[in-house]
């Protein structure tokens, strides 16, 4: 059974993985990117928005999300999956509800595919990539295309946001490595 787990600090005890899916979850757009580690660093293999239609139900647009990330993790075979901490107002209350819904999906297309799942507030992904937890989105963007040799920051931001969190959970497990190849 797949495990899920939460980053203490900036350390993943899970195994060391190079192909990372890295997710921003949203009823409405959820942005994905698949990261790969290589011999010359990480790469950006996938990204892009997994999208639900508004016309449908809420019980039809979840399912949707779930089919939709079911064929990602089959095209891809990712190690494991990293998903954006659940973060709102209670001014949002409405949106982060809706959020759940879709993050009620998309862990159990990743539990049903086997993938293990591990969860990072936008705090330690911040902090994780540039130091500071209070970084801005300019400095998130700067420190995302730099990791990934990009020349241009991917759009839309939810899949920037999704490149930061895969990038979160590979940097995270780098003591594994360290010790897998000791």
């Amino acid at each position: 059974m797949p495990s899920m787990g939460f980053a203490l600090g900036n350390t993943f005890a899970g195994p060391a993985v190079t192909v990372s899916l890295g997710i921003d979850p949203g009823l409405n757009r959820t942005g994905y990117a698949v990261i790969t580690r290589t011999s010359r660093g990480m790469r950006l293999t996938e990204g892009g928005v997994l999208s639900s239609t508004k016309a449908l139900s809420l019980a039809e647009r979840v399912q949707q999300l779930g089919c939709e990330l079911r064929e990602i993790i089959a095209e891809f075979k990712p190690q494991a999956m990293a998903v954006e901490q659940l973060f709102s107002h209670s001014a949002h209350v409405k949106t982060a509800i809706l959020m759940a819904h879709a993050r009620g999906a998309l862990l159990y297309a990743a539990a049903d595919a086997g993938v293990p799942v591990v969860n990072y507030s936008p705090t330690q992904v911040k902090r994780l990539l540039t130091g500071s937890g209070k970084a801005s989105k300019e400095q998130m963007q700067l420190a995302i295309t730099r990791e990934l040799g990009l020349s241009v920051v991917p759009e839309p931001n939810d899949v920037a946001d999704a490149c930061a969190i895969a990038l979160c959970q590979l940097h995270s497990c780098r003591m594994d490595l360290a010790t897998a190849a000791g």
